[in-house]
This record gives structure tokens, C-alpha cells and sequence, in this order.
């Protein structure tokens, strides 16, 4: 039986850490929630590894993955989340990520356009004591228009172009984070709102998995 709380741990330490990452609200809630929990059985083993583990197949596209633990990290800590924030986690999967802002959070709305997981996510949420988090099922790209306006917004996954309807439901000062970009070109992105204007930077250098909806269309080529 693998000791999940001494991998929980070696996570925090090898990954996390050693990435800049050194808020200490941030480094509890990674070291309390049980990643092996929201990973399927058979891939409780790999729930501490770096990497963007699969948690769906499907062979209808590509498999929903969680993100990676470092990049999930340094994502959260850009968005510099405060204790009265309210948040909204798109791309929620299975709900790991939701359980991490949960406690640094107010509130957190968990959102995915994937039924299934938005179920098992809700049981997960459930299992791990995150009270504060509303799971909710509708388009990704739409974002939760119903709780805006949001202070940060964490894409769970990547984009190929700046989200913008998701953009519009930051509150004045909200923040925004999340992997953009095509491949090789992708960066971890901050963006903050100022009125009725975003402005955007990249914050470091990240690869994540696509997120359903966010593809480009092909560009024209003569």
C-alpha cells in the first residue's frame, strides 16, 4: 500500500517548492489535499507525479488530464489569492484543483462541461471536507456568468487565445491565470482587470493540457 501522505510530501518539496513557490497558505492546502483521491483507482499510484495525469479516455478526443502539481502551484500563487476572494475554477475535472483554492478561498465556483466529472467531482469535494465550493456543469468557455463578478479566475488547463468571455467576468482588480498559447508557444498568463479594460503578462514559461472549447480555428493559409 503506497504511503500517499509521505509522497504528498515529496511533491510539495520536489516540485513545488524548488519552483519559486513559497506561500505558505498554498504549501498547506497541497500538503492536506489528498491528490489520490481525485484520480482514478487505477492511477492512485501516479496521483504525485510531474506530470498531467490522465483521469478520462475517451475515443472521441483527447483524454482530460489534471495539471501538473508545479504548474498548478505557481498558477494559484500568481493569482495571489486572499482569504475573503471569491473564485472561479474552470476546467474543475475531477475537483483537485477547487479542493486547493477551497482553502485559501471565500467561496469557489467549480466549473466543467463534463457531467460525469462534475459529479464525481461534487462526491470528491464532499469526501475531502471543501465546503465552500459550488460544482457546476455548463461550457467552459462561457464561464459562470451566474456568480460574476469573480476577484481570480483559474483556468485549469490551456487556451490557444486569451479567454475573453471569461475575462469579462473579473470584478474591477480581478485577476485571471491560466496556460495560453499555441505549442511550443505557450506561457503561464496574468491578466487583471482595470475597468472596463484587461491587460495580460506572461508570468512564466508552461505547457497544459487543452481544454475542450479553446482550440483555434485553423488559420487561412495561402
Amino acid at each position: 500500500m503506497p504511503d500517499f501522505t509521505a509522497s504528498r510530501r515529496m511533491m510539495v518539496d520536489g516540485q513545488v517548492r524548488t519552483s519559486d513557490v513559497t506561500d505558505l497558505r498554498l504549501i498547506a492546502a497541497m500538503l492536506d489535499v489528498p491528490r489520490e483521491r481525485f484520480v482514478p483507482a487505477d492511477k492512485a499510484d501516479l496521483a504525485y507525479l510531474d506530470l498531467d495525469l490522465p483521469i478520462t479516455t475517451s475515443p472521441l478526443g483527447p483524454a482530460r488530464r489534471l495539471v501538473k502539481p508545479m504548474v498548478l502551484a505557481k498558477l494559484i500563487q500568481a493569482a495571489a489569492i486572499g482569504a475573503g476572494d471569491h473564485v472561479l475554477d474552470v476546467g474543475c475535472a475531477t475537483g483537485y484543483s477547487s479542493a486547493v483554492l477551497e482553502r485559501l478561498a471565500a467561496s469557489v465556483v467549480a466549473l466543467d462541461q463534463d457531467g460525469a466529472l462534475t459529479r464525481q467531482a461534487e462526491l470528491n469535494l464532499e469526501a475531502v471536507g471543501a465546503r465552500n465550493v459550488t460544482v457546476v456543469t455548463g461550457p467552459l468557455t462561457d464561464g459562470w456568468s451566474a456568480g460574476a463578478p469573480y476577484d481570480v479566475i483559474v483556468v485549469a488547463g490551456a487556451t490557444e487565445a486569451a479567454p475573453r468571455t471569461l475575462l469579462h467576468q473579473l470584478r474591477e482588480g480581478g485577476r485571471l491565470v491560466g496556460v495560453v498559447g499555441r505549442p511550443p508557444a505557450t506561457k503561464a498568463m496574468l491578466y487583471v482587470g482595470c475597468g472596463s479594460e484587461v491587460s495580460g503578462r506572461p508570468i512564466f514559461d508552461a505547457a497544459a493540457p487543452l481544454l475542450p472549447g479553446f482550440a483555434e480555428p485553423p488559420a487561412f493559409v495561402f
